[in-house]
């Protein structure tokens, strides 16, 4: 089964932008279904970016065009790079991988998490 790492998180100000990664070992990127997730506060997870098998991507509304996930099948490793952040954009990030098809946004489709890496934007 897959493990995932992730790193990168930090304290950012408006408007700036951090790269996340996501290594992972027992499994390749390439053979899962992969994307990040996000948690602030009192609120619950939510899908922030998805890549699919065939390399198609997904995002949430309140991350299109600021965000882009992506695969690296050499260093078998996940990403998201977030530009233009915003406060809104705080909380944990995690990524999560799944062999099985399912809504890509949606934490019960994964099954595979990592530990997490905070992000903390300022105004």
């Amino acid at each position: 089964q897959v493990q995932l790492v992730e790193s990168g998180g930090g304290s950012v100000q408006a408007g700036g932008s951090l790269t996340l990664s996501c290594a992972a070992s027992g499994g390749t990127v390439r053979s899962y279904f992969m994307g990040w997730f996000r948690q602030a506060p009192g609120q619950e997870r939510e899908g922030v970016a998805a890549i699919y098998t065939s390399g198609y991507t997904l995002y949430a509304d309140s991350v299109k065009g600021r965000f882009t996930i992506a695969r690296d099948l050499a260093k078998n490793t996940l990403s998201l790079r977030m530009n233009s952040l915003k406060p809104e954009d705080s909380g944990m990030y995690t990524c999560a991988a799944d062999a099985r098809s399912g809504p890509r946004l949606s934490p019960l489709s994964y099954n595979y998490w990592g530990q997490g890496t905070l992000v903390t934007v300022s105004s």
